[in-house]
């Protein structure tokens, strides 16, 4: 076994990014904790693993079932070096027609089950001094796009928590990095990973018309999964990582179009942002 290399933990690595991220770090001789719903997935996913490599099924959304998978990896590598907190989805709707399961689906996938592996990996990384938190989010949580405000709303707060926890983080020497990805040719466009509101409204017509796009463009987006991950790799081996990555050209474009409308709105309203003061 290497001891030199790093020990990763990536959460919904049987599919996608997260499976092109752990076949990666294996063949470069890392150890790898990847967790799936369904540990079986993982195993055929990766085939002649080494003992580098742990898969562990978990649910995510049970904190217990988190504590457990992260206690595994110290006991089975010894440390706890690099966090991805890849497993999310989808949910394509407006606010008005989400009902309260599939919005508390969203949130408890996309954002509680990150935290509880934070607050379950944090403990061990506090006591080394040392560690890297990798939250992948999405282009969605900067400038998001129409028909998907639950979505944007859940990739928000991964951000948001991100970019404070790295100021908590500062003096014990942890890193967090929020990666805001564009379209990768992962599943994330399949029906493993899509999903749209059960209770459609006619009236959103233009919002639902909107869906189809993102459905046909399943298998013609522009990122690289196996480059993806080789550019996770390069920043987690950074000595002074970023708060923010955006991965990918429309990544990219998407980030620049928004900072520019939001530097023009405040230009356009400094007066009335500055009336509220004594």
């Amino acid at each position: 076994m290497n001891n030199n290399k790093k020990v990763w933990f990536i959460t919904g690595a049987s599919k996608g990014l997260g499976l092109a991220l752990a076949k990666r770090l294996l063949e470069q001789g890392y150890r790898v904790t990847a967790t799936s719903r369904n540990a079986a997935q993982l195993v055929s996913a990766i085939e002649n693993a080494s003992d580098n490599f742990l898969p562990l099924g978990v649910d995510l959304t049970n904190p217990d079932a988190v504590k457990k998978a992260i206690a595994d990896t110290v006991e089975k590598f010894g440390q706890l070096d690099v966090i991805v907190n890849n497993a999310g989805y989808g949910m394509g709707g407006t606010v008005e027609e989400f009902t309260e399961e599939e919005l508390q689906q969203s949130f408890s996938v996309n954002v509680f089950a990150p935290v509880y592996v934070m607050q379950a990996a944090l403990p061990y990384m506090r006591k080394q001094r040392s560690g890297h938190i990798i939250n992948i989010s999405s282009i969605a949580g900067f400038a998001g796009a129409t028909g998907w405000a639950i979505y944007a709303g859940t990739k928000s707060a991964l951000t948001g928590l991100t970019e404070v926890l790295a100021q908590d983080l500062k003096e014990l020497t942890i890193h967090t990095t929020a990666v805001a990805p564009g379209g990768f040719r992962t599943e994330f466009l399949s029906d493993n990973s899509l999903v749209f509101v059960k209770d459609q409204i006619d009236d959103y017509a233009a919002v639902h018309q909107s869906h189809q796009k993102y459905k046909s463009m399943d298998g013609s987006q522009a990122g690289d999964p196996v480059k993806a991950a080789a550019a996770l790799i390069e920043l987690a081996e950074m000595p002074e990582p970023p708060v923010r990555l955006f991965l990918g050209t429309d990544a990219y474009n998407r980030a620049k179009a928004k900072i520019a409308d939001i530097n023009s709105s405040l230009d356009a309203l400094k007066a009335l942002s500055f009336s509220t003061d004594f």
